[in-house]
């Protein structure tokens, strides 16, 4: 938050315009985020211009090199020229297995207290970007 402050000053950005943007980040983020099945001639349509919940749901898979893709939650093209992209996950986007491997054990999900110790146990496994392999 200090980071994006700080550029707001030094852009001199008004206060709308900054309203504005983060409004519409943070629907992108809703949006790709959301439990929602869109037709794939559509989803394909959208993914040239915004990033699509099952493009996005692929960066949630367990499976590291899926995991390690897709990060973008607004514009696709970052992922693209970055080479992170993955057009989808073998297994589907709704029947994948989602989370971090290390971390399914039902004592820290199950809970809101488990899920608060999350950041604090277990290990980054093959999660990390620059893991060997």
């Amino acid at each position: 938050m200090g980071i994006k402050l700080a550029v707001v000053a030094a852009l001199g950005a008004g206060a709308l315009a900054v309203l504005i943007f983060e409004v519409l980040l943070n629907a992108t983020a809703m949006f790709n985020h959301g439990n929602i099945h869109l037709p794939e001639k559509i989803d394909r349509l959208l993914r040239l211009m915004v990033v699509t919940p099952d493009m996005h749901r692929v960066h949630h898979s367990v499976d590291a090199p899926f995991t390690n893709a897709n990060f973008g939650f607004n514009f696709p093209w970052w992922d693209r020229w970055l080479g992170t992209y993955a057009e989808g996950h073998p297994e589907g986007a709704i029947q994948m297995e989602i989370g971090l491997k290390e971390l399914q054990d039902p004592q820290h999900i199950a809970t809101l207290p488990g899920m608060l110790k999350l950041p604090f146990v277990g290990q980054t496994g093959e999660y990390p970007l620059n893991r060997r392999g």
